[in-house]
């Protein structure tokens, strides 16, 4: 799956983002709203990934999908 898709239904997504990453709130997810920058930050943020590790988690997930 890639971006775009994840991004098309995002709300059906957060869930699935939830139990891969539990530390990120609805809230979170709410505001990123399926933007894959905003993902990337939002991972740096909450799991003090740098930004290479949090691409690398976001594509490992999207593969996944």
């Amino acid at each position: 799956m890639n971006w775009d898709q994840i991004a098309g239904s995002w709300k059906e997504m957060k869930g699935r983002a939830k139990e891969k990453w539990g530390e990120l709130t609805n809230d979170d997810l709410d505001r990123i709203e399926g933007k894959h920058d905003q993902m990337v930050g939002l991972l740096q943020r909450k799991y003090g990934y740098a930004k290479e590790k949090a691409v690398q988690e976001i594509d490992s997930w999207t593969r996944g999908l």
